[in-house]
């Protein structure tokens, strides 16, 4: 399996680590491509909007542009982020907002429709569950439609202070998850496609938030009866 890591901080930290352990057990071989951020991509989205009518036109493309194509290639998608103010880092969110065109209300992929992804979080207390829904949530309107989230408190604040006990239940429960990633099929569900049947209705009614966007549906046969999930579409 193809496998990209996406982390949230640039330093070798538990919900790093952890990341890792997952992508040991799930590349069957294969090399896994890793990014930091903010090291990879480090700017904030400007709102300037040039993204809408042409991708290339973001001022931060090349750097963007280098993680989604290991990205849209990739077979299983890991994101690791650090509990910050009970919330994801903001190189995490940062590089979410400057993606925002994958959401199935602009400018969706066909390739996401096919991934699975596992998101995970830790935090010395409370707040992994939510930092890990940041994540999520963006991916859920990516349209992957297989994510799988691990938060854990891990009462240290670098990985070498987690307990060795604490470590072993993080190792079970990582071994449990992949298990179930490499055994299970990706399979589009009633959640995924009822957004993208919304923001499908959304665009042929002309809500959509540019002309370009409509003629990317239309130029995809979405608007009609083909779909991104399909083989043949």
């Amino acid at each position: 399996m193809k496998v990209v890591l996406i982390h949230g901080q640039n330093h070798i930290g538990s919900s790093c680590q952890i990341g890792r352990m997952a992508a040991e057990r799930l590349r069957e071989g294969e090399p896994v491509t890793e990014f930091f951020l903010p090291r990879d991509l480090n700017h904030f989205c400007t709102g300037c909007y040039q993204c809408i009518p042409d991708e290339t036109r973001c001022p931060f493309y090349e750097q963007k542009h280098r993680i989604m194509e290991a990205v849209e290639a990739a077979d299983v998608l890991i994101f690791t982020t650090p509990t910050y103010c009970l919330r994801a880092s903001a190189p995490m969110k940062s590089f979410l907002d400057l993606t925002f065109t994958y959401w199935m209300s602009h400018k969706p992929r066909r390739a996401m429709f096919r991934k699975k992804a596992i998101v995970i979080s830790t935090a010395a207390g409370s707040g992994a569950k939510s930092a890990v829904k940041d994540i999520s949530t963006a991916l859920t309107y990516w349209g992957v439609p297989d994510i799988r989230c691990y938060g854990i408190a891990v009462q240290a604040m670098g990985w070498e202070q987690v307990s060795e006990k604490k470590k072993q239940t993080i190792q079970r429960d990582i071994e449990k998850l992949t298990d179930t990633v490499l055994r299970k099929k990706v399979r589009v569900g009633c959640k995924t496609k009822g957004l993208f049947f919304m923001m499908c209705m959304m665009q042929k009614a002309d809500f959509g938030a540019s002309p370009e966007e409509k003629a990317y549906w239309q130029e995809r046969g979405w608007l009609d009866d083909k779909r991104p999930w399909k083989k043949d579409s």
